[in-house]
This record gives structure tokens, C-alpha cells and sequence, in this order.
């Protein structure tokens, strides 16, 4: 299994209406290595769901329904979106100041490369992020 972040801005669509939808397609990236991010997951791959713009902390966990396929938002057909399930609220938002305050993070997508939208996550970062957050899944 391979665990992501995927970037959210709540005014557009939050973790609210991705927990009220259940399972939601998850559209309009529109960045090479963002999309090319999509494309790698795999169902059953956990993600962070992550508030942008306003807010900026992990909010919530979401799984990885449907593989990637074309984007319904897009009329070009260049690009591709997939599937992604609510697994659960992340029991205490991790903030981006206080994942920037943490040496062992300086590696992360979330730091290195702020503005994209879709990133992996490494294991190691993974259960660290998820035990600041509290949350006890995988």
C-alpha cells in the first residue's frame, strides 16, 4: 500500500462534502506531477485530506476507490482523476505551521513542493503525521 496527500481548498470542496458524499471523484488537477501521482494509486491506498488556502492542516483520511481514470471535468481528455472514499476524520488537525516546525519533516512534498496537489507520503512520515494527528488506522 502506498499512502498520499491530496490538497483540497474548503471553499471549493471541503472534507465536510467529501464525508457527506462518501465517495467522490476527485477532479481538476491540472499539474503534470500531481496527475502523474494520481495515475500511481492503487485502490485501497490511504490518503491525508488536506484543507489549502484556508485552514492548511490534514483534516481527514481518505482511501483510494477507483484507479485513475479520465477526468469528467476536463474536455481536453488530457487528464484523469480517481476515486476516493471517506475513511474518518483525523481526531486533531495537523497543522502545516506545526509540520514545518518538525526537522523530521523537511523532506515532505508538503514542505518541499507547497504547491502541488497530490504527493506521496512516505511510510515513516506517514505514521508520524498520523500519530500527531491522533489517528489510530493503518
Amino acid at each position: 500500500m502506498a499512502y498520499w496527500l491530496v490538497k483540497s481548498e474548503p471553499d471549493a470542496f471541503s472534507w465536510d462534502q467529501q464525508v457527506a458524499n462518501g465517495v467522490e471523484p476527485w477532479t481538476g488537477v491540472r499539474n503534470h506531477m500531481a496527475a502523474k501521482n494520481l495515475r500511481t494509486m492503487k485502490v485501497g491506498d490511504l490518503a491525508f485530506f488536506y484543507h489549502s488556502n484556508i485552514g492548511k492542516e490534514i483534516v481527514g483520511v481518505v482511501r483510494v476507490a477507483r484507479e485513475a481514470y479520465p477526468d469528467p471535468s476536463d474536455e481536453t481528455g488530457r487528464w484523469v482523476c480517481v476515486d476516493m472514499e471517506t475513511v474518518g476524520p483525523m481526531p486533531k488537525p495537523v497543522t502545516l505551521a506545526a509540520v514545518k516546525e518538525d526537522p523530521d519533516f523537511a523532506e515532505l512534498a508538503l514542505v518541499r513542493q507547497s504547491r502541488l496537489s497530490v504527493m506521496a507520503v512516505s511510510a515513516e512520515h506517514w505514521k508520524k503525521l498520523a500519530k500527531l494527528g491522533g489517528w489510530k488506522g493503518k
